[in-house]
């Protein structure tokens, strides 16, 4: 393990994580992300929370923490009781490590907000956490995105349905490439029908069509508590858009930000979900880009936005005229833009980039 230590920038890193005079000055947050600290900076990060009592945010993200690692890390929140959002996302804790922080989360009684995603997590791991949130009535944010599942069989989002219906504390669930098909989405939309706190749900990244908006849709008519939905990069098409609309149009009165960013719909759908704002005065955010644009679609999303009824902030188009002629082009804005980079200028957690974190805001560092 000697390598760790050849690297100045490591050593000095490790230095400042454990060192007593600088945790005597650490007040509430640690963010050392994108450092390579290996699992041996993991046991001076599970030592340092061991010992700082007013620590509340840790911030590991993509720093090269094994499975190893990440048990110290695990092991050592069975007795904190302090730290309230700890990122894990990147490091490849895998399986192994993600049963540690589902046993963890048996225990633990203080941590509102863990991410976990694009950590390797196996099946089994997943549905140890869907099973442990059963029980956790502490955890409101959990980020399970990118698992490597094998198998058609989707029992991972059969476990976290179940989950869904019992649990009535989790305020937001990250699902991002859980291979999640019209038959998974319907099992969530069936836990949705009976859980009364679920408020952000992000189901980006997977393979729901038009039949999953079925299913959605009629959720809609109904819930009172989700405001934000991410179902970017799907294929629910122009059907799927419609049968949305339809439902944000004359039921849903809740929901404030919707993402269809690249699901194949094209201007009759775009445009339908257009109409539906100017009769809902509640969804203030919508974001299109990566569809089919057309004359109507290009026309009716420059006219909310001309109108005030969509502010610019709250979209990822912009209009501009050419020969005559509107288009929307690409801006920075969406739900979630910076979760895993920061701009070379400008604002870093901007609430246009980082709408959804805004909206449903979990935890004080987000």
């Amino acid at each position: 393990m000697s390598y760790v230590w050849k690297s100045p920038r490591k050593l000095n890193l490790l230095y400042c994580i454990y060192s007593k005079k600088w945790t005597k000055k650490l007040k509430r947050g640690l963010d050392v992300r994108y450092n390579l600290i290996s699992d041996v900076g993991a046991s001076y990060a599970a030592k340092l929370l061991q010992k700082q009592h007013n620590l509340i945010y840790l911030n590991l993200m993509f720093n090269d923490i094994g499975p190893e690692g990440g048990e110290l890390i695990a092991k050592a929140l069975h007795k904190n009781t302090t730290l309230k959002h700890l990122r894990m996302t990147g490091n490849k804790i895998e399986n192994k490590g993600g049963m540690f922080f589902a046993a963890m989360l048996q225990v633990n009684s203080s941590l509102e907000k863990l991410d976990v995603g694009d950590c390797d997590l196996g099946m089994q791991s997943v549905i140890a956490f869907a099973t442990v949130l059963t029980q956790n009535q502490t955890i409101k944010g959990l980020n399970l995105n990118r698992p490597i599942l094998y198998g058609e069989q989707e029992e991972s989002t059969v476990h976290l349905g179940h989950m869904l219906k019992g649990n009535q504390c989790l305020v937001e669930l990250h699902m991002c490439k859980h291979d999640i098909k019209n038959c998974g989405m319907k099992q969530l939309c069936d836990a949705l029908y009976l859980n009364r706190s679920l408020r952000y749900l992000d189901v980006s990244c997977n393979k729901i069509t038009q039949d999953g908006m079925v299913c959605l849709a009629d959720v809609l008519k109904s819930n009172t508590t989700l405001e934000v939905i991410d179902l970017s990069f799907n294929r629910i098409e122009n059907a799927g858009a419609n049968y949305l609309s339809d439902a944000l149009a004359s039921h849903n009165r809740t929901l404030k930000a919707l993402s269809v960013v690249s699901n194949n719909i094209e201007g009759e759908g775009l445009v339908a979900l257009s109409q539906s704002m100017k009769t809902n005065p509640t969804l203030s955010n919508i974001y299109i880009w990566g569809n089919k644009f057309d004359e109507a679609t290009r026309v009716a999303y420059s006219d909310l936005i001309h109108m005030g009824r969509l502010k610019s902030d709250n979209t990822d188009v912009e209009p501009f005229v050419v020969d005559g002629h509107v288009y929307l082009a690409e801006v920075s804005n969406g739900l979630k833009r910076h979760c895993y980079w920061t701009p070379g200028y400008g604002e870093a957690c901007s609430p246009s980039s980082n709408a959804g974190f805004t909206l449903v805001p979990v935890g004080q560092y987000l």
